[in-house]
């Protein structure tokens, strides 16, 4: 069965939410406060509102619906949000523009009046969360994405596309599947397509590059992969020395509280020592 096409005759809508959480972790070393301001610079780049948009907007495309309104926040001193409310069917404005006659801000504006009117449950949104260790140097920052639709679209469909787009070191992920549907006759569907594990719906190069774990509820359809990069390269977490100007006492004390915070997070605890 395709994801979010069931063969299933509805007697109305498809009323079946299905949301799709994405917690992706960005860990790094940064002891003194010029290396600091050196990760603070980086992460201003590289998980700024601007790129957050356009990570939403591509997502919004390849599960094939539609925006409907946006909004979009940097905060000060540091982390960003952006919202959207999406339709399973096209907005006014992608109806009367196309991307090369007019940017779709400017359309939205043209047809705000129609876009408000659609009452659609479906939204993407992305939080940013930065975080210092006190004592230790190690800076963790948190991105959390939320791709819940309804109808026949499905948040599945963004899966890898979402990991690729941020090189994390951890990457968490909830999906469920909520409510139920009704076909012609009358019985109550609770999900409207295959799932054993979310690893079913990730490319093999993915799966490739973490190590995961599941802890699944198959019949309440509450599914959870945890990820875990096997790549350690000890370079690529450093701000300001590189690795090859460290002495290697202090390469090795770096590395092992590096991995001691992937752990803690991965598994969800906090390790003695």
């Amino acid at each position: 069965m395709e994801l979010g096409d069931s063969k299933i005759k509805l007697h109305g809508f498809n009323n079946l939410t299905k949301t799709l959480s994405f917690n992706f972790y960005d860990i790094c070393y940064a002891l003194t406060p010029e290396h600091q301001q050196e990760y603070l610079e980086y992460v201003d780049e590289e998980y700024n509102a601007a790129r957050l948009e356009a990570v939403l907007i591509e997502v919004t495309k390849r599960i094939g619906a539609s925006i409907l309104n946006m909004s979009v926040y940097d905060y000060e001193p540091r982390g960003a949000s952006v919202a959207c409310l999406i339709s399973e069917e096209p907005t006014l404005a992608e109806a009367i523009f196309s991307e090369e006659d007019t940017p779709f801000v400017e359309a939205q504006k043209i047809s705000k009046q129609s876009a408000v009117a659609h009452l659609d449950k479906s939204h993407v949104t992305a939080h940013t969360y930065p975080e210092y260790h006190p004592d230790n140097g190690i800076s963790t920052f948190r991105v959390d994405i939320d791709v819940s639709t309804c109808g026949r679209v499905s948040p599945l469909k963004a899966l890898d596309y979402l990991v690729d787009s941020f090189d994390e070191d951890i990457v968490i992920l909830d999906y469920r599947v909520r409510g139920f549907t009704r076909d012609v006759d009358g019985l109550k569907h609770y999900i409207d397509h295959e799932i054993t594990t979310i690893q079913d719906f990730l490319s093999e190069k993915t799966k490739n590059q973490y190590q995961m774990i599941d802890m699944n509820v198959d019949q309440e359809n509450i599914f959870h992969t945890k990820m875990l990069l096997n790549d350690f390269k000890l370079d690529n977490y450093l701000f300001g020395k590189g690795v090859n100007e460290l002495e290697l006492k202090e390469q090795e004390k770096i590395e092992e509280k590096l991995k001691k915070e992937m752990s803690e997070i991965f598994y969800g605890i906090n390790s003695l020592g």
